[in-house]
């Protein structure tokens, strides 16, 4: 990098806390900071659910697959996301809509408490919070890893530069700043990408090897094939149901992209667009990591260093910046948003239980606990994000495809199922023995089995078991201990209908978090 380029870097942080700033007239309680009020329009609730799903992850980790493997980097990644989100665009996005337009809650598990019981909203609330840690922590790790190839800096100076403007702005906005400043890095990713994609077909250009005729040269054997190595037919389906419920809504953060769109008829617009973009720019996005082969000798073993070496060979300065500037757009979108959703997931779920202070919050205390916990969040991320590469997590992918798609199933599938009818009858035994027995599938297959099997369990089944074993549990326990008493099911019919008939409206409606630990209106059966 010379100076032209940490002109733009320098630039484009300048303009996100900007934004920030701006985006904090639009706040003034708990409800704009964490889903804007439900006044945001379908387009923008789209793209940022969209560019909420990427991370520097996608330029170091799954650049190593597409160098390694080829194709299968988009067949079994965000092909089965768009899929999943087309898919949830009617299934989930429209009921999430819901349990803010009428059950007027601003966290998404706010509802988990009328749908089951207090105690399985708190179980599902702390291990999908310490998940979340973990997963943003991995983000730094990756965006971090890219800024030492390019500035040489060290890894934990990284955490700390990105981690420090992304809280500023996150905090200072709520939603809106995540939003707003998600559009921005969509403009931004959208002219880093072309240029990427343009030079890597000059340079191919220059080698002699035809835009079709690469996949014949004898570095790119086999990597036409969409399901290779680890990457098999189990995995791809499992990553299918993995990604249907994280990016509806299991991960929080993008289920508050649908509760921020006015109605469920937009929230449903927006998971569409979202479900487009998904489908279409990821392969402007990877054609030039499946090139990479051609033009650059990775350094690391896994292969997640080629895109930094192919960026830092092909570029000339000024757009070398805005492709960096690129990596950090994803990034700070995912994370920025992780954190919005947490603070939402501690102030409005957790808190309350903890404290009888937190219960007596006025609605300037709960947007100053909203931010600090911000903060907070994004301080403990970053503290995680310096020990990605120990022995306990290994490396950046491992941490993202094993631990957040192995453990999202159990915390998912309660959260997800419990808004659909045909669910109706799983109650908080179903939902609490899911999730218990999911996690417990999880640590068994990918600890003790998987030290005493040789080789090791495959990669398909570390992911797919902890999600077969919960969605079975739920369904099955659902069955034989029915527990859809009255009450359950008028928040079942309130997620699903938009008319007030008298079953929907005998639902309970959720008070704010300071009213009492339970927060809700007292119901009438």
């Amino acid at each position: 990098m010379n100076s032209l380029d940490w002109a733009v870097l320098i630039g484009y942080f300048g303009v996100m806390v900007a934004i920030g700033i701006w985006s904090h007239k639009r706040v003034d309680n708990v409800s704009d900071f964490f889903t804007a009020g439900g006044k945001m329009p379908w387009w923008l609730s789209g793209i940022s659910h969209h560019m909420s799903g990427y991370s520097a992850v996608m330029f170091t980790g799954y650049a190593g697959i597409a160098y390694t493997y080829g194709v299968t980097s988009f067949v079994t990644w965000s092909f089965p996301i768009a899929l999943g989100i087309a898919i949830g665009s009617k299934l989930f996005a429209p009921r999430i809509n819901r349990l803010r337009s009428r059950l007027h809650v601003a966290s998404p598990l706010e509802y988990l408490k009328n749908r089951y019981d207090l105690k399985t909203q708190q179980a599902l609330a702390w291990s999908g919070m310490l998940l979340k840690i973990v997963d943003v922590g991995a983000k730094w790790a990756a965006i971090a890893t890219l800024l030492s190839v390019f500035t040489g800096i060290s890894l934990n100076q990284g955490i700390l530069i990105t981690g420090a403007i992304t809280a500023v702005y996150c905090t200072i906005g709520g939603l809106w700043a995540d939003a707003l400043t998600e559009l921005g890095q969509f403009v931004i990713q959208l002219l880093a990408g072309v240029a990427m994609f343009v030079a890597v077909v000059m340079k191919l250009n220059d080698k002699g090897i035809g835009f079709f005729g690469a996949w014949d040269e004898p570095e790119l054997k086999g990597h036409g094939e969409p399901l290779v190595g680890p990457y098999g037919t189990v995995f791809l389906l499992a990553f299918l149901f993995i990604k249907l419920f994280e990016y509806n809504g299991g991960m929080l953060n993008q289920a508050q992209r649908y509760m921020a769109t006015a109605s469920p008829r937009e929230a449903e617009r927006s998971a569409r667009l979202s479900a487009v973009l998904w489908l279409v720019w990821p392969v402007v996005l990877f054609f030039p990591m499946w090139m990479s082969p051609l033009l650059v000798d990775a350094q690391k073993p896994d292969g997640s260093d080629s895109y930094g070496l192919m960026t830092e060979q092909l570029l000339p300065h000024g757009l070398l910046g805005l492709v960096i500037v690129g990596f950090f757009s994803h990034t700070m979108a995912m994370c920025s948003s992780d954190a919005n959703a947490i603070a939402a997931v501690f102030t409005r779920d957790l808190a309350p239980v903890l404290s009888a202070r937190a219960r007596a919050w006025d609605s300037r205390s709960g947007l100053i606990a909203a931010r600090v916990t911000t903060v907070v969040f994004l301080g403990l991320s970053m503290a995680v994000a310096t020990q990605v590469n120990s022995p306990a997590f290994k490396d950046i992918i491992t941490v993202v495809i094993k631990w957040v798609a192995g453990l999202m199933g159990p915390i998912a599938i309660p959260m997800m199922l419990g808004l659909l009818r045909p669910f109706r009858r799983s109650g908080p035994t179903a939902a609490l023995t899911s999730w218990s027995m999911g996690l417990l599938a999880f640590w068994l297959v990918n600890y003790p089995i998987n030290w005493n099997v040789d080789g090791g369990v495959p990669l398909e089944y570390q992911v797919s078991i902890p999600l077969a074993v919960s969605l079975f549990l739920y369904i099955f326990v659902g069955f034989v201990k029915p527990e859809d008493t009255p009450n359950r099911l008028a928040i079942i019919e309130k997620v699903n209908t938009d008319d007030d008939s008298s079953a929907a409206a005998a639902v309970p409606t959720p008070a704010p978090a300071g009213d009492d630990v339970v927060g809700t209106t007292p119901v009438k059966d």
